[in-house]
């Protein structure tokens, strides 16, 4: 497999990730909220990191970049259009420019709503898509800085992608996810089975993560804001798309 990928809690609910491009031996991090368990996690793969892969501006995803890179000398790689809010970047990048992980490449896709800024990597061939909080597992990240419509447009560019990535997020907000996806689809089978493998996955200290974009498809809420079960649900038949995810994102902000 080209690209090996480990999950590092860090902080109360994040994750970072450390990659391993395995055909050139690129190593790789996406995000920093935390340098005790990213750096234990390098170092005992062999003590190497050449790149960071970052996301967005919230400190709880850079936090840590600077140590890293003090470290071992890692190049950063951020979006250009919020450089100014990044560490210093030894790389800036645009929506669809593409970067070379070893023998892979990714895709950067700008999913701004979360924050203006944000950009998804998404390893189009390797079918890995490392979206932090755009796209959450069960759920999306709080719309602080952009439109709903524009969280929306970021959203339908992810799930453009192949049904089979494998989509790797920012956070484990699993639980509390669930709970509010059974308020807007209680009737969705593949949401009830997904809530008790997450259930099972905490309480064995395992990561939520990854999961297919097509699962995502199928039980988030926010992602399903087209199904006519969920605008009857919500009390907007014949509604468009994305007014509906809009209402779907305000009721879990007061939930």
């Amino acid at each position: 497999m080209p690209l090996e990928i480990q999950v590092i809690p860090c902080l109360q609910d994040n994750y970072g990730y450390l990659i391993h491009e395995t055909e050139q031996d690129v190593w790789a991090v996406v995000d920093a909220p935390e340098v005790a368990p990213l750096k234990a996690a390098i170092d005992a793969a062999g003590g190497r990191l050449d790149v960071i892969l970052v996301t967005h501006h919230h400190d709880d995803h850079i936090q840590g970049i600077p140590d890293l890179v003090a470290a071992y000398g890692a190049k950063v790689i951020g979006h250009a259009k919020d450089a100014e809010r990044l560490p210093a970047l030894d790389q800036a990048v645009s929506e669809g420019e593409t970067i070379r992980l070893g023998a892979e490449s990714a895709t950067i896709l700008d999913v701004s709503g979360h924050t203006i800024g944000h950009i998804a990597f998404c390893f189009e061939g390797a079918k890995v898509a490392f979206t932090a909080d755009s796209l959450m597992a069960l759920g999306c990240g709080r719309v602080f800085e952009g439109t709903f419509a524009q969280m929306w447009e970021s959203l339908k560019k992810l799930m453009a992608l192949d049904p089979q990535t494998q989509v790797y997020s920012g956070h484990n907000y699993g639980a509390a996810n669930g709970r509010f996806a059974m308020s807007i689809e209680p009737e969705n089978a593949a949401l009830v089975a997904r809530i008790e493998a997450i259930a099972k996955a905490d309480a064995a200290g395992e990561p939520i993560v990854p999961v297919t974009l097509a699962e995502e498809l199928a039980t988030n809420p926010f992602l399903r804001a087209g199904e006519p079960s969920v605008k009857a649900n919500v009390g907007m038949e014949g509604a468009e798309d994305g007014a509906v995810f809009a209402e779907v994102r305000k009721r879990k902000d007061s939930f």
